[in-house]
């Protein structure tokens, strides 16, 4: 017997209709309430077009530090499930994308050193 979890997502816009605040809930978690986000990234994938269709999401109030600490997360989340999805095939460009994530990580927190000092 197959079940199916909800995800439902909030978005809130101020009068120009960009993002003021982003929440979520699924109804498979244990938290009935909605919880807080300041940025989403959605992907679905298309296989008739190939394609992946995005829903890329972040609250006026996301500041920059937070976005490249989001963009690191995301991108070595996304090592991780392709290195589950393609197992031994794909552990080699799973580690690649972690070590870049890494650098592009450290390049960021530099710049962003570099503003602060101004």
């Amino acid at each position: 017997m197959s079940t199916t979890s909800t995800i439902k997502i909030q978005v809130g816009l101020d009068e120009n209709k960009w993002p003021e605040s982003i929440h979520w809930s699924a109804t498979d978690n244990k938290e009935e309430r909605m919880t807080k986000a300041k940025a989403m990234m959605v992907s679905f994938w298309d296989p008739a077009e190939r394609a992946a269709l995005r829903i890329d999401l972040w609250t006026k109030d996301m500041m920059v530090d937070e976005m490249a600490d989001f963009f690191f997360e995301t991108m070595m989340t996304m090592a991780d499930t392709f290195e589950r999805a393609t197992g031994e095939f794909g552990k080699a460009q799973a580690n690649e994308l972690r070590a870049y994530a890494k650098d592009f990580q450290g390049k960021l927190q530099a710049k962003l050193a570099e503003e602060n000092k101004r």
